[in-house]
């Protein structure tokens, strides 16, 4: 059995269900990149993979992850490769793909599965769409995230896998290449598996709310902003973003503007909030 996640800290949380029951066990790949951002053009040609590690590098220079598009690290391409590979190899292993209801695990796993069509029947998915679970207080909670689920929870989890359908596997790609037609930046989920789109600076006019006409530390403003906004993205678009508001003049900084450690921001004196 191999599990997919997408996102790292899901990794740890479904290795610790596994002392709790043999039967989960397997491999556990993790889809590394966030399709729930950047450029979808031509996503599976190689002019569309370059163009996306292209927009990634611009994204990440000069910041607390510079360089990384390059190092290897993250090769999702390469990844599904060689699962496809070892699929093949071997026809009894199946695949369980797991998702929470956030942007971020659906964007990927449209993105997954639109390149798994000549294995359906093997692949499974568990998607926790507004179902509830138990947290480690005893209380019910709606997890939007499948690492928040404890490890004992994911013995019921388990009984939400169901194979992806041949019908899914005609009409999910479809509604991945509209998306990536659209060529916009910035994806949220509206509900269910329906993903919106919206442009690069989705983002700003929250993140806006959070600075203040004091300096402020980038990290302890991003803080404030992941700990009080309702939508989310990760530091490193924020951090991009960041700079090309300050490029743009709209507001002020000090220091270098490099990581998030290394400059503070302000509101411009003659701010005024839209």
């Amino acid at each position: 059995m191999i599990h997919i996640v997408f996102q790292h800290a899901d990794v740890a949380a479904m290795k610790k269900s596994f002392e709790l029951d043999e039967t989960l066990n397997g491999d556990i790949i993790e889809i590394k990149d966030d399709f729930a951002v950047g450029p979808l053009v031509d996503i599976f040609s190689e002019s569309g993979i370059e163009a996306r590690k292209q927009w990634w590098r611009g994204v990440l220079v000069g910041g607390d992850y510079a360089g990384k598009v390059d190092t290897g690290e993250v090769d999702d391409n390469k990844t599904v490769d060689e699962l496809i590979e070892r699929m093949n190899s071997d026809p009894e292993e199946i695949i369980w793909i797991w998702a929470a209801q956030n942007k971020h695990d659906v964007s990927g796993y449209y993105w997954l599965m639109s390149q798994l069509k000549d294995l359906q029947g093997r692949i499974f998915i568990l998607y926790l769409n507004n179902l509830p679970f138990i947290n480690d207080k005893g209380h019910i909670f709606y997890p939007t995230n499948i690492f928040e689920i404890p490890a004992k929870e994911f013995l019921k989890a388990k009984k939400l896998a169901r194979q992806i359908t041949l019908s899914e596997f005609e009409v999910d790609p479809d509604e991945w290449t509209k998306l990536s037609n659209e060529n916009k930046g910035v994806r949220t989920l509206e509900g269910g598996k329906k993903l919106i789109q919206h442009d690069y600076d989705y983002y700003d006019a929250e993140l806006l709310k959070f600075i203040t006409p004091d300096w402020q530390k980038v990290n302890k403003l991003f803080h404030s902003f992941f700990s009080k906004s309702k939508e989310t993205t990760g530091d490193a678009y924020l951090l991009w973003r960041l700079k090309l508001m300050i490029a743009e003049g709209k507001i002020d900084a000090q220091g270098e503007i490099k990581g998030m450690k290394d400059f503070e921001v302000k509101l411009k004196e003659n701010y005024l909030a839209p």
